[in-house]
This record gives C-alpha cells, sequence and structure tokens, in this order.
C-alpha cells in the first residue's frame, strides 16, 4: 500500500519546487548581503546573510510542512470538522490582527508569535481555496441554484476580502478575490448565474465605497499613491516620493543583465539603488546576474508547475481535488503575474513576492503546504488512472490453430 502510494507521486512537480527554494535562497543571499548593513542594519545587527539565514529556516520549515501535506489525504480536507476549524480558525487570525497586529509596510498584517512573525492574510488564500472547492464540490447536484448553491461561499470570500483590505493589505484582498474568481468560473455553474455574480461583484464595489471613503487616509497613503503615479509615468516621478524611483531601476537592472547577466553575485543595483532587491522586486536581480537565461529558467519552472496544476485537475474525476488543484494553480499564476507585471511596468507595483524566490517566512510556507497538497492530489488521479487501466485491460488469450494434414 504505501510502496504503490510513493510510487504514484508526481515527482517532476517536487523536484520543480525544490529547484526554485534553493535557487531563491541563493538569489535572496545574492540580493540581500548589501542592504543587510545599510539599509536594514539596526533589524539585522548588521549581519550580511541575515536574510539568507533567515529563509535557510524558513526553507527546512516549509520542506517538513510541505512532507506532511504530501502524505495527508487532501480529501480530509473537505471533512466538515477540518472545514470548520480551517475557516473559522482564519477568521480569528484575521480579527487578532487588528488587536495584537504588528505593522510593517504601512499595514497591520502580522502576528508575533515569539521569535517567529505570521501573515495571517496569505494563509487566508489557501483558506478560501479549501473552503470553495468544498463547498462548490458537493453542491454540484444543485450547483445552479443561485440562492443555495452559488451565494452562500461568495458571502465568506467577501467577508475574508473585507478584513484584508482594512488590514489595509489592497494587494493579498485582490489576490483572493482572483483565486476565487478562478474556482467560480471553474465549478461548473451555468452562464446565467456568472452574469449574476458579476453584477453582485459590481454592486459590492459601489456598496464598500464608502468604506474607501472613510479609510481613505490608511488606505491611500502616500507611498501607494506615489506607485500609482510612478506607474503611470515612472521617468516623471524618478524620485523616492514619487514611486517612480523603483520601476526606473528595476528597467536598469533588467537592461545591465542583457542575455548573459553580469555574472553571480555581480549586481550594481543591490548596493542600495534597488528598494525591495530581495522581496518584490528579486527577479530584477536575477535579470541583472544571470540574465535572460536566469529569468528563463525561473518562469519555465514556474510556468511548468502551473501547467501541472491543471493537468492534475483536468485528470481528476473528483471535483474537491479538481477545484483545489485550480485554486493552487490560480494561486501561483496570479501571483506570479502580479510580481512579474509591477517589476517590468505593465502594472501597478502591489508588494506582491514572486513565489518560492522572494524573501518572506509566510509566504514560502503557504507555498510548500499547498505544493504538498498538489503533489497528493496527483498521487490520488495517478491511483485512480493506474485503476481504471487495471479494469479495462482484458486477458489475451492466444489460441495456436492447427491445420488438418492434407491428404492425398
Amino acid at each position: 500500500m504505501i510502496k504503490k502510494m510513493f510510487k504514484s507521486y508526481d515527482y517532476s512537480i517536487v523536484v520543480a519546487v525544490l529547484l526554485l527554494s534553493v535557487f531563491g535562497l541563493l538569489m535572496i543571499y545574492s540580493s540581500s548581503t548589501v542592504i543587510s548593513v545599510t539599509r536594514y542594519d539596526e533589524y539585522t545587527g548588521g549581519q550580511s546573510d541575515f536574510f539568507f539565514q533567515q529563509q535557510k529556516k524558513w526553507l527546512i520549515i516549509g520542506f517538513i510542512a510541505f512532507l506532511s501535506t504530501m502524505i495527508f489525504p487532501y480529501k480530509a480536507y473537505a471533512s466538515k470538522k477540518i472545514l470548520q476549524g480551517i475557516v473559522l480558525g482564519i477568521i480569528a487570525l484575521l480579527i487578532f490582527v487588528f488587536f495584537l497586529g504588528h505593522t510593517a509596510g504601512n499595514a497591520q498584517s502580522w502576528l508575533k508569535l515569539g521569535i517567529i512573525r505570521l501573515q495571517p492574510s496569505e494563509f487566508a488564500k489557501m483558506a478560501v481555496i479549501i473552503y470553495l472547492a468544498a463547498a462548490y464540490s458537493k453542491k454540484q447536484s444543485y450547483i445552479n441554484q443561485f440562492d443555495r448553491a452559488v451565494l452562500p461561499p461568495i458571502i465568506f470570500v467577501g467577508f475574508i476580502c473585507i478584513l484584508v483590505v482594512l488590514q489595509p493589505d489592497i494587494g493579498t484582498a485582490t489576490i483572493i478575490a482572483m483565486i476565487a474568481t478562478t474556482i467560480i468560473m471553474s465549478s461548473g455553474m451555468g452562464i446565467k448565474n456568472l452574469i449574476k455574480l458579476g453584477m453582485l461583484a459590481l454592486a459590492g464595489l459601489i456598496l464598500i465605497t464608502p468604506i474607501f471613503v472613510i479609510f481613505s487616509n490608511q488606505i491611500f497613503t502616500e507611498k501607494r499613491l506615489g506607485r500609482l503615479y510612478g506607474y503611470l509615468d515612472p521617468f516623471a516621478n524618478e524620485d523616492i516620493v514619487g514611486g517612480g524611483y523603483q520601476l526606473v531601476n528595476s528597467y536598469i537592472a533588467i537592461g545591465l543583465g542583457g542575455l548573459n547577466g553580469l555574472g553571480l553575485g555581480e549586481s550594481i543595483q543591490k548596493f542600495g539603488y534597488l528598494p525591495e532587491s530581495h522581496t518584490d522586486f528579486i527577479m530584477a536581480i536575477i535579470a541583472e546576474e544571470l540574465g535572460l537565461f536566469g529569468v528563463t529558467f525561473v518562469l519555465f519552472l514556474l510556468l511548468f508547475i502551473i501547467l501541472k496544476g491543471f493537468l492534475i485537475a483536468r485528470k481528476s474525476n473528483d471535483p474537491f481535488g479538481s477545484l483545489l488543484a485550480i485554486g493552487i494553480s490560480s494561486m501561483i499564476g496570479i501571483q506570479t503575474f502580479i510580481n512579474l507585471g509591477g517589476v517590468t511596468g505593465l502594472i501597478p507595483i502591489t508588494g506582491v513576492p514572486l513565489p518560492f524566490i522572494s524573501y518572506g517566512g509566510s509566504s514560502f510556507l503557504l507555498l510548500m503546504i499547498s505544493m504538498g497538497i498538489l503533489v497528493n492530489i496527483s498521487m490520488f488521479v495517478n491511483r485512480q488512472l493506474d485503476k481504471s487501466q487495471e479494469m479495462n485491460e482484458q486477458p489475451i488469450k492466444h489460441q495456436q490453430t492447427f491445420r488438418k494434414p492434407i491428404s492425398y
């Protein structure tokens, strides 16, 4: 039984995740050594490899979480007790943030648990994915009944998004909404219900407008407005306050890298020119040091994981497993697009880390947990395919026929 289980895992995903994680750790070391002793010296104590050491700890923790969720049967997440625990737990954490939260990056979105800092909004992504996958998989027999099947899960997602926006963390709330939209569109409901949801979302935006007005000073800070101005015309706002500073220096880093890059560890922009070089803009440093080849390596592995996830979802005959795989894959795809869109100026900068590569404990731990779940789904899918092949194969009977001897 155990032998068959381990034989059925999709180890290509495991290899891709490990390659990205180790490569990310290497690039965090390369991109953070300078700012560790300059910009963050009070926080790091002047230790040049501080961020590298911290991320190394998270890599070990994340790998343990990855192995645990890889073995744990994914179908158990849909059970009533576990699902209730996940939902109530994430709501409690998001509410605790308002009273016990630690502020970082103009958002009160962190909880300090001893020496560990966790960001509950990151884990809210996975909670929403599991909840929506479980809810819509159980409602398949009446999925087109709007009031009974479609609407209740949307109310939960809307409540989670409001809690995250009020931190304020608009970037994460946007990602949660986009992930939810992907799962909803894949749930099997009819086009009429999708149109109703679109109208409901528009009405919801109109209704929450007063919230944005009331908390405008907290939500639309000078830094956030600067990012918008910097996106619209980065070269007209190259100073730090104006917002174009990061984007312009990102362009410079990408341009300096060219095809082959300047060489590992040889970045110029990480010497204080490019803020957040180890987090949101780490891809710019990869482009500068390793060129197009380094960027292609990262994008290929990320795209491989995303497509693998959707392929697993397509092969699964379990609605819960299929929607769960779609949610996980879309989460990685959306985060990758938003991060790279900000680095290249395609969309405004939102402070979203690059999956598996950027520095950040909560984000990395969430990704490793989600990857473990995806690998576990792949195991069940492969076992299901093996069983169906065994049932369809019929033993072929080889009958040897003999001719009668010709009589003359």
